[in-house]
């Protein structure tokens, strides 16, 4: 081997493992359900919000008036980034308006698949837990001698 073709080849496999890098997908924020963000109406309280949606991912504690609700989530190793936006306001504690600035897609729903899922959890529910374990013990037919300890003198 050549003094000039080693650096080629280790040069070549850095190149050629380079793009074996994993990209985790990387998720941030509250992931909202576009179900969930159509049923916060005018007049709901904060804690029925927080109960639908969870806590705000953005609680500005100069304007506590708003609640921002975002989230992005960027796959391996794609530059595009899915990003949704949900703006909660409130007067007297009571939502006056919600705006959608970016709503994610809806994921289309395979309802057979959750029929399958439903009707498994209730047949769970359904049956019968085993019995309980007897506590009994079982008793020599004699009686112990007194002064005598089991297994001892």
């Amino acid at each position: 081997m050549s003094p000039r073709l080693a650096p080629l080849l280790l040069l070549a496999a850095v190149i050629g493992t380079a793009g074996c890098v994993y990209r985790p997908n990387i998720q941030q924020g509250n992931l909202l359900d576009v179900e969930e963000v159509d049923q916060v109406t005018a007049g709901m309280t904060r804690s029925q919000v927080r109960y639908l949606l969870g806590t705000p991912m953005i609680s500005d504690p100069f304007t506590p008036e708003r609640w921002d609700y975002v989230y992005r989530l960027t796959r391996g190793r794609s530059s595009k980034a899915e990003t949704a936006h949900f703006v909660v306001h409130f007067v007297d504690d009571k939502v006056s308006r919600v705006d959608k600035l970016d709503l994610p897609d809806p994921v289309p729903v395979d309802r057979k698949a959750n029929k399958k899922k439903k009707k498994k959890a209730e047949a769970e529910l359904e049956r019968e837990p085993p019995p309980a374990p007897s506590v009994k013990q079982p008793q020599p037919a004699e009686p112990r001698p007194e002064g005598r300890r089991p297994g001892g003198t």
